[in-house]
């Protein structure tokens, strides 16, 4: 299963680049979850939830939210997929032109867990403060 697992969550992140709707929801359980830290410079400069309650809100999120923010020249370095079981954890760094220009750049750490071949809930984390230099110019207060 482990290996299956890895598949899916690399397929994933080919749906996820090509932010078409129809191909990021066939990744994701109906009641699938996406939880970021509170307060994250991408879910405050969109003004939208840090934790991101079903299929339907995760595919606008990656699908026409995510893109208004990082606008152009957006790189994924994978720096590893681990897989156990339904459980697959990824390290990467993603840098991306802003929308305010500024150049964004910062590590990442996913755990993904599956449910019957799909995404059931994502727990991500980052560097917040390095997010909100870049996003905002300045760390959260």
């Amino acid at each position: 299963m482990s290996e299956q697992s890895r598949t899916i969550v690399e397929n994933a992140w080919k749906a996820f680049a090509s932010h078409d709707g129809e191909r990021i929801s066939a990744v994701f359980t109906e009641d699938a979850e996406w939880l970021a830290p509170p307060g994250n410079a991408t879910a405050v400069a969109l003004e939208g939830p840090s934790h991101l309650v079903g299929r339907k809100a995760i595919v606008q999120f990656l699908a026409s939210d995510f893109p208004r923010l990082f606008v152009r020249d957006v790189t994924v370095t994978f720096h590893g997929f681990y897989a156990d079981g339904n459980r697959v954890i990824v390290e990467e760094t993603m840098t991306a032109t802003l929308a305010n220009g500024n150049h964004y750049a910062n590590d990442y750490c996913f755990v993904f867990e599956l449910r019957d071949g799909l995404i059931h809930r994502v727990r991500e984390y980052m560097d917040t403060a390095r997010a909100h230099r870049m996003v905002f110019g300045e760390a959260p207060r």
